[in-house]
């Protein structure tokens, strides 16, 4: 089975395509409970930053550093997180704060995938141009949920400590599933702590998986997944259209990273 793809060309109808027909039969409302993620390059797979690290021609090139990277920005980064109330919440921050890690990005909003999909980042070689066709990806996570065991619900920090016990004492770190051999597969969204004001304005979530050797969309084909993904495709000729369209509804940098970096950045991308 395929991965679901089509194409929009305005903002519109994206948000059309991705209202639910008909409302919940309990809420009575029309809300996706999708998470969305935006790709540069609708012909990427879903490489975390860790999958990139070292590039993606090939990817995975230096997975096995995983450990080591999180030690490091473990110990350096005490001074700043000091009431981190395990070690799920480290891995977060690292990801947060730009360290490769195989956390997922995403967001209950596609709007917020759509500024990420159709921003222009020039001096990043993982970003996209304007001449390349972009991607809204949605996730059906609770689907995901469903198929490993785990309850409809987006599991927090906590719940990962808990999530398994391989070593005797009664917690799980990120430590133990970078070493873990024969763990049992697994695929889940974690809904991460509001460190700062940047992950409450994004809505922002993230997925993990058992594996970090391939990326999720791989991952979840693997285990007969593949229809739990859906692929929105902006072609190239309307990303601008899409893009103006998203500051007009005040979907930019300034009310996604709300500090001054994001005033900048919004200024800069805004009157280039």
């Amino acid at each position: 089975m395929e991965i679901r793809t089509f194409a929009v060309s305005s903002l519109g109808e994206l948000i059309d395509r991705m209202t639910p027909a008909e409302p919940d039969p309990v809420t009575g409302r029309r809300r996706d409970s999708a998470v969305y993620r935006g790709a540069g390059n609708a012909r990427w797979s879903l490489f975390t930053s860790l999958d990139r690290l070292g590039g993606i021609d090939p990817p995975h090139s230096k997975c096995a550093l995983e450990e080591h990277i999180l030690r490091n920005f473990v110990r350096y980064s005490r001074p700043h997180f000091a009431n981190a109330r395990n070690a799920w919440e480290l891995l977060v921050a690292a990801q947060h704060h730009g360290v490769p890690t195989r956390l997922l990005d995403w967001s209950y909003s596609p709007l917020v995938a759509a500024h990420f999909a159709t921003r222009d980042t020039p001096t990043d070689p993982h970003g996209g141009d304007r001449e390349t066709d972009r991607a809204i990806w949605r996730l059906d996570w609770q689907r995901v949920h469903r198929h490993f065991g785990f309850p409809e619900l987006a599991l927090l920090s906590d719940d990962l400590d808990r999530l398994r016990d391989t070593d005797g004492d009664g917690h799980f770190s990120p430590f133990e599933l970078i070493r873990a051999r024969g763990l049992e597969p697994f695929a889940c969204l974690l809904e991460p702590p509001t460190l700062d004001a940047r992950i409450a304005a994004q809505a922002a979530v993230f997925t993990i998986a058992s594996v970090a050797d391939r990326p999720l969309d791989v991952f979840l084909a693997e285990h007969g997944l593949e229809d739990t993904l859906t692929r929105v495709v902006i072609p190239a000729e309307h990303v601008r259209r899409v893009r103006d369209q998203l500051d007009l509804v005040s979907m930019d940098e300034r009310r996604l990273f709300p500090d001054i970096s994001g005033v900048a950045e919004q200024m800069r991308r805004y009157y280039e």
